[in-house]
């Protein structure tokens, strides 16, 4: 719906939101998930060749950081898909996201690390406007 200047209703904005945040956080929760069909060693091995020629990354930190990465993605993409602690799952999620730049650059990755400001972009506009955050768990609990 628009007004009859044309402009975007206040219903329309929030929809628009609610729809980004869904996607979103479906899009983040299916990370994890497949990481975890993967299966952790799989993912493992792909993070060790990843990083190989990366000397600033220890290799002995990456069994943990395979452990942990699915869970934090399951998790906050869980939270944002329902609308629940929202701001705790963006601002988590952006921390996530921030470690998982520093490392694409230091391997050089430059296509992928492009990808990931895309990502970041959106967890600054879901965390800026969510005002808009109305169709969700937060709001029916008055949040």
């Amino acid at each position: 719906m628009s007004d009859s200047t044309g402009a975007p209703t206040s219903s329309d904005t929030v929809m628009a939101y609610t729809i980004l945040r869904v996607s979103f956080g479906a899009n983040i929760m299916l990370h994890g998930v497949s990481r975890f069909f993967m299966g952790h060693a799989a993912f493992l091995a792909y993070l060790t060749h990843y990083f190989e020629k990366t000397t600033l990354i220890p290799a002995s930190s990456l069994p943990v950081f395979a452990t942990v990465l699915p869970y934090l993605e399951t998790g906050f993409g869980l939270l944002l898909l329902l609308g629940l602690a929202t701001r705790f799952a963006l601002i988590g999620g952006a921390l996530v996201l921030t470690g998982l730049v520093i490392g694409t650059n230091l391997a050089q990755d430059w296509l992928v690390s492009g990808l990931q400001l895309i990502y970041a972009f959106l967890y600054y506009y879901l965390l800026a406007h969510r005002g808009e955050n109305r169709i969700s768990i937060d709001a029916m609990m008055g949040k």
